[in-house]
């Protein structure tokens, strides 16, 4: 918990993978193209997480996929949806 502690992880958004990229906070099974363009766009945030574990998601493939969220989140602990899975 330290580590998302330290890089202001809101704990509603915590799951079980914490990575800094290129300055931004990925929490959880993010989808690789979205990290690609969170880094070659630079919005004004601190990360992207998928909280939790959705079937689906990147390294949690079997079973059927359900939708899920990518969150965008700041500094202030304030979130967004950043794309919809």
């Amino acid at each position: 918990m330290a580590v998302k502690e330290r890089n202001k992880v809101p704990e509603k958004l915590y799951a079980c993978h914490t990575a800094v990229i290129d300055g931004y906070v990925i929490e959880g099974h993010v989808p690789a193209d979205l990290i690609h363009k969170l880094v070659k766009e630079k919005p004004a945030v601190l990360g992207l997480a998928v909280p939790g574990m959705p079937v689906g998601s990147p390294g949690m493939e079997g079973g059927k996929p359900e939708p899920y969220n990518v969150i965008a989140f700041d500094k202030s602990g304030g979130t967004t949806v950043y794309a919809k899975r």
